[in-house]
């Protein structure tokens, strides 16, 4: 043993000092990784072939040994960490020798580059990573940020610290639109730190609020952070909790856990949104309490008015407080007593299963006590009575059993048709979100003609009347569409004027197209429409179309109304997917599902067609040009680090030290130990590896672990985020810093960003610990959706 190290111990802290010194070294991060790699590999295979690394392991052949396996202690859980007295044998560092090690993992390399990189499941959920920069970047570009600022200064800027407040919400916001860290950060600083210190605000405050503000991004979705800690978390939960049932006795994870192993993107984005927001709401806080103690650091900033005709604020409290409440209260009130509902009369031809138990039954005795140590006896009692119950009744029905005949299928439909609320959900959400339209361009614009927008109220009346009256669950979605002609002809006619009243404010002017895109994005993710990929595509290109909307109002001259009209094309696609069948290759179809697929035809080549002319706008501008190379370069740098990572993990492996690392932390009792360990141990990463080399590179090493115990999957994922997004905040290395202090002027120093920066970390810290006490920040979200 060379200075008292074993041979794995001593090879570990040749990896990761061949990585460190690469990273420093300048080198680009997503060569220098793989780099690091082989460079390691090249050292560790020479020391062994020349017999001075060699490793220790337990001897399984020993009478001591046997000893504490009679004791009944199970082999995975017997190492010398545990068991330090145990005999130790003398074996070589990579067996069969270098040559074999390496052969291995270039095969296994390869095979990770399929399954991750080229062809492999998780491929998909990674293109949304390209999706989301090329949103974020694009965004960025279109002057969002700028107008949001200015806007969201007018707003806070009369009130304490109001300036420091306008630039956490815009952080938020930029958070769910870019993602980007470097790039909100860069951008927030680039725009508000110079109008900041000109009002008289303290540097410290000032970079403090900005760097905190930017890292954001971080844990609100869409995060690109949280998409690809999401594709590898979910692998490595679903992998470690069939390990564990097997070592616990049970057939696989899902009788053990009584649920699949399953932990998906969207719903990690569900438990992100609201630990989001609370840390969000904190920042601003602090910089209103910080402008109250201290108001000569945060003076309140007066802006000039624009000379319109205001409102007093018991009307603005009544149209933008007030009456949305009422509007959004009755809609859930209607919901929750059945008036607003599910109309769909399908039915299945194959019978449910009838009574099942809450839990599997038949398993071995071993995993019968870990179920009960899981799930608490009385489950287990309840699921045996169940069973007991099933069997006395002639077992499960057959699926042959389960053929329902024409008379159960007509009775199902009837009972179905019975069952459907008078009101379809859709619908009320729909004519609820024009009615919020119509009240606050009222709000906005109280002075003008009310006409119009109580033309647009009469059908949104009329049209929640007619699906009580004449529209039943039996409707065809022809019939239903030209009964709800005229309630929706007479909603257009005061939808064009409210619209126009609604362009009037400049924060709905600036806020409310950008909104629509997140609301739409992660409206589609969270409401299970569809999964992250195809709501990334629908994000970038909304993105595209929106920043070349704003181009053309910037030019004398242009309309915008190719862009309109694609927008609107989008919205007929999706009512007519929703409402019609559009397969037109069954053997039936009716006419008006005919008619269905020729205008959902027709909406497709207009919406393509204004996409097409968004980015030929774009080209000609000069914005696409630089839009995606940058997202060129963005995702190249992610999978470049995705296959050098690989390979890093890869040279880990064969030496044992993967093993090593894994069981040293389940040496300890506690569960709650070891998670406390792997995030200090993130933590003090964080300050010299990005997300990215920390992700790919660290999580698959630690995350059998952490992932294979009873904490919640989704809490520990966030944790994790939230964690990450602390140390990336923290002096003196966190990367946030380093970006701010690249954009900051020279009457900024260091010490400025560090000092106004401690107070944001400490109420990370803070953050950090209300989540470990209440996980169900966390995780109410995801069990509500």
């Amino acid at each position: 043993m060379l200075f008292g190290l074993d041979g794995v111990e001593i090879s570990l802290i040749i990896v990761f000092a061949c990585l460190f010194g690469a990273i420093m070294s300048g080198y680009p991060v997503a060569f220098a990784i793989g780099g690091a790699a082989i460079v390691s590999f090249g050292i560790i295979a020479a020391l062994d072939s020349s017999g001075i690394l060699v490793k220790e392991v337990i001897d399984t052949g020993s009478a001591e040994y046997a000893a504490v396996i009679a004791e009944g202690v199970p082999r995975y859980q017997i190492s010398h960490f545990r068991y330090p007295d145990l005999p130790m044998v003398t074996e070589a560092l990579l067996p069969g020798g270098w040559e074999t090690a390496m052969d291995r993992n270039l095969s296994f390399i390869v095979n990770r580059m399929n399954e991750r990189v080229l062809a492999g499941p998780s491929i998909e959920t990674l293109l949304a990573v390209a999706m989301f920069v090329l949103m974020g970047i694009t965004l960025e570009r279109s002057r969002i940020a700028n107008d949001l600022l200015t806007t969201m200064a007018r707003i806070f800027g009369p009130l304490p610290g109001g300036l420091a407040v306008s630039v956490v919400v815009v952080g938020a916001f930029l958070a769910a639109s870019t993602g980007i860290v470097g790039a909100t950060v860069v951008t927030m600083g680039l725009l508000s730190l110079p109008t900041m210190l000109r009002n008289n605000y303290s540097p410290e405050l000032a970079t403090g609020v900005i760097a905190a503000s930017g890292t954001l991004g971080q844990i609100i979705p869409p995060s690109i952070v949280i998409v690809l800690l999401g594709t590898l978390a979910g692998d490595l939960y679903a992998t470690a909790q069939e390990e564990r049932a097997s070592l616990l006795g049970c057939s696989d994870a899902l009788t053990y856990l009584g649920e699949a192993a399953v932990l998906s993107v969207g719903t990690l984005f569900q438990a992100a949104i609201i630990p989001g927001v609370f840390l969000a709401f904190l920042y601003g806080l602090y910089a209103f309490g910080y402008a109250l103690f201290r108001p000569q650091n945060a003076p309140p900033i007066h802006f000039d008015e624009d000379g319109r005709e205001g409102t007093t604020r018991a009307h603005k409290l009544t149209w933008f407080l007030g009456v949305p409440v009422a509007l959004i209260v009755i809609a859930v009130g209607m919901t929750s007593v059945n008036i607003a509902g599910s109309q769909s009369i399908a039915v299945s031809s194959i019978a449910e299963q009838g009574l099942q138990a809450e839990l599997r039954t038949n398993v071995g005795e071993q995993c019968k006590i870990a179920m009960i140590e899981k799930h608490g006896q009385e489950k287990w009692d309840r699921a045996v009575a169940t069973q007991a119950e099933i069997d006395a009744a002639g077992g499960s029905l057959s699926q042959e059993d389960r053929v329902l005949s024409e008379d159960q299928l007509a009775e199902a439909r009837a009972a179905a048709i019975e069952a459907a609320a008078p009101i379809s959900t859709g619908l009320l959400t729909i004519v609820t979100f024009l009615a919020l339209v119509l009240t606050t361009a009222y709000g906005v614009a109280p002075q003008e003609a009310r006409r119009p927008l109580m033309v647009g109220g009469a059908g949104v009346l009329l049209a929640l009347l007619l699906d009580i009256v004449l529209i039943s669950p039996t409707t065809s979605s022809g019939a239903m569409f030209l009964l709800q002609a005229i309630p929706f002809y007479l909603i257009y006619r005061g939808l064009r004027p409210a619209v126009a009243r609604l362009g009037q404010n400049d924060l709905l002017r600036v806020v409310f197209p950008p909104l629509v895109l997140i609301v739409a994005v992660l409206g589609s993710i969270l409401g299970g429409i569809t999964n992250p990929t195809p709501a990334a595509a629908l994000g970038a290109g909304g993105a595209i179309m929106l920043a070349a909307y704003r181009k053309l109002q910037e030019q004398e001259g242009a309309s915008g109304k190719i862009i309109l009209l694609a927008s609107f094309a989008m919205v007929i696609m999706l009512l007519i997917g929703v409402n019609f069948d559009l397969r037109a290759n069954v053997s039936n179809v009716s006419f008006e599902n005919w008619v269905a697929i020729i205008v959902a035809l027709v909406c497709y080549h207009v919406a393509i067609g204004g996409l097409l002319y968004a980015c030929w706008v774009l080209l000609k501008t000069r914005v696409l040009t630089p839009v995606v190379r940058e997202t060129a370069k963005v995702t190249s740098m992610v999978f470049a680090i995705l296959i050098g990572s690989q390979l890093l993990n890869l040279v880990v492996i064969s030496f044992g030290g993967e093993h090593y690392i894994q069981e040293f932390l389940r040496s300890f009792d506690q569960e709650w130990v070891v998670f406390l360990i792997v995030m200090l141990v993130l933590f003090i990463l964080g300050f010299v590896l990005d997300f990215l080399e920390i992700i790919y590179i660290v999580i698959p090493i630690v995350g059998p672990v952490i992932y294979g115990g009873t904490m919640d999957p989704k809490w520990v994922t966030i944790m994790i985020a939230v964690n990450l997004q602390t140390s990336f905040l923290t002096p003196p290395f966190g990367f946030a810093l380093f970006y701010l202090r690249g954009v900051a002027p020279a009457s900024v120093t260091t010490g400025h960003i560090y000092r106004g920066v401690i107070p944001f970390v400490l109420i990370q810290v803070i953050g950090l610990a209300i989540l470990w006490f209440f996980p169900s920040i966390v995780t109410i979200l995801p069990d509500l959706l």
